[in-house]
């Protein structure tokens, strides 16, 4: 029998399309021979399984099932694909452990560490990994435009510390535009990160491990038109995505085999993306992806392609390893 795959997608974050946008691609990719996809969309406590038809089932979230033509389907395994909460945090994964359902990305533990970016970030500046510095802002402990700008300089960026798809995200050149750019990222988040501007070029790389391989992909190179890598420049086509980037080999190698020791620092599991700055030859971690876009045009298919591999058989990679 084929087991019955739940693509989990929605949430309750501002990448809710962006995360349907991913579940339709993943869909597309699965191998439908040997597995039975629904896309389940998850809109605060509504939770439905929408079929290709247009047809919407409710979930049943006591056994993680629903009812098609009068027969219930349990849900075997569960490919979230949520950019942001709850599938991205960690909450989601709690529900499923409990149920005893595999899943396909990080734990509980690992994903709650790298959605909170300033957390996860100190955390692998311990283990001697370079990050930008930066500070952490709470509705309750402000600080004032000049003690931001004393502590990280400018121009910085200003953004929501769960956030992303750069949603909420600022680039502070002034010390003028500063407390608006805090309003903005405190509208998406409870809590807002400040990062010291980095200058060179950006890379990001994804990998995975399973109990029989470990695959780092080639890296992509990202050049924006605009001010920075943003909504727009992201989804609609106002940047370049080269792959491999034009970095040489040597500091190819050097990302992917770091993008695999963060991967084991934090314990993460499935497909991770990690996004960098390289700046005067030294790397530095931007931001890591544990639930990575994964429509046709996204960076994790562009690397998988440019590897020479089917996407379909990467995900029957992440989805046969829980087994």
């Amino acid at each position: 029998m084929k087991r019955i795959i739940a693509i989990v997608a929605g949430g309750d974050s501002s990448e809710h399309d962006v995360s349907i946008r991913s579940a339709q691609g993943l869909y597309s990719f699965m191998d439908k021979q040997r597995y039975e996809p629904y896309i389940v969309v998850l809109d605060g406590t509504r939770w439905a399984v929408h079929l290709q038809d247009g047809t919407v089932c409710d979930v049943d979230k006591n056994d993680f099932s629903f009812l098609l033509n009068g027969n219930k389907l349990k849900f075997d395994y569960a490919y979230v694909t949520i950019h942001g909460v709850p599938g991205e945090s960690g909450q989601l994964q709690g529900y499923l452990d409990m149920l005893r359902i595999p899943y396909s990305c990080c734990n509980v533990l690992a994903a709650s560490l790298t959605c909170h970016k300033y957390v996860c970030n100190h955390f692998l500046a311990a283990f001697g990994v370079d990050i930008a510095p930066s500070i952490r802002l709470r509705s309750s402990h402000e600080l004032t435009p000049e003690q931001i700008v004393e502590k990280v300089g400018l121009p910085c960026f200003v953004k929501a510390d769960t956030g992303g798809s750069s949603y909420g995200c600022t680039k502070v050149k002034n010390i003028e535009a500063m407390q608006a750019a805090v309003d903005k990222a405190f509208a998406e988040a409870n809590e807002v990160i400040i990062e010291k501007f980095m200058k060179g070029t950006e890379v990001t790389c994804g990998v995975y491990r399973t109990r029989n391989k470990t695959v780092a992909f080639p890296l992509t190179e990202v050049v924006t038109h605009n001010e920075y890598f943003d909504y727009d420049a992201k989804y609609n086509g106002k940047s370049d995505e080269i792959t491999p980037a034009r970095i040489s080999d040597e500091l190819t190698t050097a990302v992917q085999q770091l993008t695999l020791r963060i991967y084991d620092l934090i314990g993460c599991h499935g497909i991770i993306r990690t996004d960098y700055i390289i700046e005067d030859g030294v790397i530095k971690v931007m931001d890591i992806n544990t639930t990575p876009g994964m429509t046709a045009t996204s960076f994790i298919p562009q690397q998988v392609r440019a590897a020479g591999l089917d996407i379909k058989d990467v995900l029957t990679d992440i989805i046969e390893d829980s087994f």
